[in-house]
């Protein structure tokens, strides 16, 4: 039977599963909710819990698919245009690590953004790759780290023509794009992989208005966050790959390591769910997104003390193209910080911002919003803007942020011999010439001064205590007060 987007296989087979009336003599414990707590049988519900099902012959093998999941997957494909799409159940994270290890193994070198998520840095220890870091463009008035260049990418593969390939982040969690095509096709010509962590990109394909999407651009294989922005649950995505430079045997070799043997079928089924109502309704759900934020963004920019970012940013240094979906409000013309603002809209006014930085809120608007929550929005940042706006310098935090920026630090041994090797803490005024083994990154604007591997300079040294004292957060070290730091012993 020829499979068509309006059908959802995995849940389809799950519902016929639990319809059969079957007594379960196996897993989960709790035998389709009968052993559940009431406190959380209630919260759940039985219909719910009755799907709550394990590995079984109908329900197909998620490690090696050949029925309703296999189908699931190759609808999936289909409507993203991959070669192979794969279910991933453990967040985006578990796809950047089997992406990686799926190209570079221990010793081989893959180029990366230096402001990686801690997913990447996490695939690279994994793996045991040598990551070769290449610098995002910085907009130091926003504080943020936008995309890299396609100049930057460039010079790293000519440099390290022995790398095995580049991973790209595109979009940035504040929607930034690069010049993903362009960049995609100078890594080919000199023969590398191209993967992309795409976690805040699963509705781009929706849309003309939005930056295109990996495989659009011609991208071996990327990852999805679908709970971030369309309707899969917490912790579903999807890695989609191209035959050809990327061995898939490998790749879903990589999946079943870095997946569960037990996978929660609920999750899956959300998947499967989501795809069909991408394919018969994500054009008009992202277009009327897309509508709510431009609005929501020009209603914003209304609002003295506040702006959030847009169309004005294309063509600056690492700005190609913009998600207008995620709403970027910097908040420092009203004297507060990210987190201030973060915290008055929500005790104050029922409102939660995705995150904060020091200078910026970010709001994400997704097919699950509408006119009524844009205009909660909307009305609750001016009347904060109008009762707790009030004088602060931030002249100090934008002299460091201008500040030079150090060099980029020696790489002596891959992330993961650091980590794994002998270690111990020292004073961080006497650490210059050796090995960190952490990593060491100052918000704004998020980009790792320090990784693990790298050795330790007198100038990075200067750079952080002088970020210190302009008030920035430090992430990453054992010590966030950063008077002593971890080294290789």
């Amino acid at each position: 039977m020829r499979l068509r987007q309006t059908d959802t296989p995995l849940l389809a087979a799950m519902q016929h599963y639990v319809k059969e009336e079957v007594i379960p003599f196996h897993t989960p414990g709790h035998k389709q909710g009968k052993g559940m707590h009431v406190a959380l049988e209630k919260l759940i519900g039985k219909n719910a819990l009755a799907l709550d099902l394990a590995l079984m012959e109908e329900l197909d093998d998620f490690h090696e698919p050949h029925g309703c999941i296999k189908d699931a997957q190759d609808l999936t494909a289909q409507l993203y245009g991959a070669d192979h799409s794969f279910f991933v159940i453990n967040g985006t994270t578990g796809g950047i690590y089997a992406m990686i290890m799926a190209v570079a193994g221990p010793g081989e070198k893959i180029i990366v953004p230096r402001n990686a998520h801690r997913s990447i840095i996490g695939g690279i220890i994994l793996s045991g790759a040598i990551p070769i870091f290449i610098q995002p463009e910085v907009d130091n008035e926003l504080g943020l780290a936008m995309g890299v260049t396609p100049e930057m990418v460039e010079a790293a593969v000519l440099e390290h023509p022995d790398a095995k390939g580049v991973l790209v982040i595109n979009p940035t969690y504040y929607g930034v794009a690069t010049d993903l095509e362009r960049i995609v096709a100078l890594v080919h010509r000199n023969n590398m992989v191209v993967l992309v962590d795409e976690a805040h990109g699963p509705h781009l394909r929706f849309s003309r208005r939005l930056p295109i999407q990996a495989l659009d651009a011609g991208a071996d294989a990327c990852a999805q966050s679908s709970h971030k922005i369309i309707g899969a649950l917490t912790q579903c995505s999807l890695v989609h790959c191209r035959e050809g430079r990327v061995r898939v045997p490998h790749l879903k070799a990589m999946l079943q390591l870095t997946q569960s043997t037990s996978p929660n079928y609920i999750m899956l089924a959300s998947l499967d769910v989501a795809r069909m109502q991408m394919a018969l309704e994500g054009p008009q759900l992202i277009e009327k997104a897309i509508d709510l934020a431009n609005w929501t963004r020009a209603e914003i920019n209304k609002i003295p003390g506040l702006y959030c970012f847009g169309s004005e940013k294309l063509g600056e240094p690492g700005v190609f193209d913009l998600d207008p979906t995620k709403i970027t409000v910097t908040v420092k013309g009203l004297g507060l910080t990210g987190g201030e603002a973060e915290r008055i809209l929500r005790h104050e006014y029922k409102i939660q911002a995705e995150l904060s930085d020091l200078y910026n809120i970010l709001f994400l608007i997704t097919l699950g919003d509408g006119e009524y929550e844009v205009n909660a929005l909307v009305t609750a940042l001016k009347d904060m803007a109008e009762k707790h706006a009030k004088p602060y310098d931030f002249s100090l935090v934008e002299k460091c942020i201008k500040a030079p920026y150090p060099t980029a630090p020696q790489g002596v041994l891959s992330p993961r011999d650091a980590l794994f090797g002998n270690t111990c803490m020292v004073d961080f005024t006497q650490s210059v010439g050796m090995v960190c083994a952490e990593i060491i990154t100052f918000y704004p604007p998020g980009i790792p001064l320090l990784c693990p591997g790298e050795r330790i300079t007198q100038e990075i040294i200067d750079y952080c205590q002088l970020l210190q004292q302009g008030g920035m957060h430090v992430s990453g070290p054992e010590d966030y007060t950063l008077k002593t730091i971890k080294v290789v012993d």
